[in-house]
């Protein structure tokens, strides 16, 4: 293999972590913008989605795509019963205590994953075959390419949803001026509650693309999260095209150091860019 086809082989193979991180980096950034805090059970989102197409799958049986489409909506509707159990009953709005109820809340889902679905490890299938293909000399999995492929549906969904539909305008406009928005009458309780269940949705979508070229485990989401955490930083938090180009950005940084460097120092990455971003610019890259 000649240099430029490892240029290739590590790109895509960026390409493909960095649209998970950008998943990840999207939820983060929809439970922020509506509620203003940090959503710590996002990188829990992302395990349940694997263990719920894993019982789809193997417990009930389904096919690939009901599989997925049922755990996608099955996170979505826990992550609807975190908020509506687990954060609106809080008597305190104020940011710092409703962050640390969602470390708790991280917690206790994570203790609930580990007696439902065990310890061991598991394995997903991928969604198609596994036969790699080839693209201008690089062997790409048909994995990675649904990855890719599905990521950008789901970020043109979110695109469509949140400037022409009723609702999503509305959590723009709670994102945009909390105050004004409260004055005009929008429901606060529904923005969060929507804001939670496209969190859970993006997480859940994660965990299902991601394990089958990774392994199953309780707390897979936990590394996963905070890689999609220091892309949401990496871009700037809060904003979606910063999630994406933050996401994008890391997977590559990762690959490609990876690849000319060591594998050694590829988890190391994330979080020395994070605390260099941190360092250098707190607002990211495209934060206003």
């Amino acid at each position: 293999m000649n240099p430029f086809q490892d240029f290739l082989q590590f790109t895509f193979s960026g390409l493909t972590g960095g649209a998970i991180y950008a998943l990840i980096a999207l939820g983060f950034c929809v439970v922020n913008n509506t509620m203003g805090i940090v959503n710590f059970v996002q990188v829990d989102f992302v395990t349940l989605g694997g263990m719920l197409m894993f019982s789809a799958l193997f417990a009930i049986g389904l096919p690939t795509v009901p599989g997925l489409l049922l755990a996608v909506a099955g996170v979505a509707l826990i992550a609807m019963l975190v908020e509506r159990v687990g954060l609106r009953p809080a008597r305190s709005n104020h940011h710092l205590v409703l962050i640390f109820l969602t470390v708790g809340l991280s917690i206790i889902l994570r203790g609930i994953i580990k007696l439902v679905w065990g310890k061991n490890r598991m394995a997903l299938p991928p969604l198609t075959s596994d036969t790699p293909v080839n693209l201008l000399g690089a062997s790409v999995l048909p994995q990675a390419l649904w990855i890719l492929l599905l990521t950008v549906i789901a970020i043109a969904l979110l695109t469509w949803f949140f400037y022409r539909t009723p609702l999503g305008l509305a959590m723009r406009a709670v994102a945009s001026n909390p105050t004004a928005a409260a004055v005009v009458g929008i429901p606060a309780g529904r923005v969060r509650l929507t804001s939670y269940a496209i969190a859970g949705s993006l997480g859940g979508l994660a965990g299902v693309l991601v394990t089958p070229i990774t392994t199953l485990n309780y707390d897979v989401g936990v590394l996963l999260g905070l890689k999609g955490f220091a892309a949401a930083i990496l871009g700037g938090f809060g904003s979606f095209p910063g999630a994406i180009l933050g996401g994008l950005g890391l997977g590559l940084l990762e690959s490609l150091s990876a690849g000319y460097l060591s594998s050694a120092y590829k988890d190391v990455v994330a979080f020395v860019v994070l605390l260099l971003v941190l360092f250098i610019r707190p607002k990211g890259l495209l934060g206003k």
